[in-house]
């Protein structure tokens, strides 16, 4: 399986969940399947069926998370000598040159991509066509409704 990319923060945001999940949740759930074994008869005890279906989820996610972690390439942007250009981590401020409206985009893995948060994934069409470019460049991007053209207004790497 090849190398996901994640930032710092993403994965930062998985250890926490992870940590979360096994301390916490975890235990909690073997204690409700405790309490509903107490109850007696397995088969209509609708709370040990309810614990038993958030065991399976809880495992479940441990498991997706652990395997997004061993599989990630973690980024630190604040490292990277990106000569100016728009790279994976960065943050940019672009213009649509049309409507003149300005937005704010963090490039980020699949995992951590959040549109209302201003975070979108490597492989979206705005982040493919704004990778490797300079300030002051434009871009064209192939949206449904047709070519956007927005010009790169400011490059962080925070």
């Amino acid at each position: 399986m090849s190398k996901v990319p994640l930032t710092v923060k993403g994965a930062e945001k998985l250890r926490t969940e992870l940590e979360e999940l096994k301390s916490v949740v975890r235990p909690r759930i073997i204690a409700a399947i405790a309490t509903a074994r107490e109850h007696g008869d397995l088969k209509e005890n609708a709370e040990y069926h309810a614990a038993r279906e958030q065991q399976s989820f809880a495992e479940g996610r441990i498991g997706e998370i652990e395997g997004k972690l061993s599989n990630a390439q973690i980024i630190d942007i604040t490292k990277l000598d990106a000569n100016g250009k728009v790279v994976f981590g960065a943050t940019v401020e672009i213009e649509d040159i049309g409507s003149e409206k300005r937005v704010i985009y963090q490039i980020v893995g699949e995992d951590e991509a959040n549109i209302k948060e201003g975070r979108i994934s490597i492989g979206s069409p705005i982040a493919r066509a704004l990778i490797g470019k300079s300030v002051e460049e434009v871009v064209t991007v192939k949206a449904p409704a047709g070519n956007v053209e927005y010009e790169i207004i400011s490059i962080e790497y925070i």
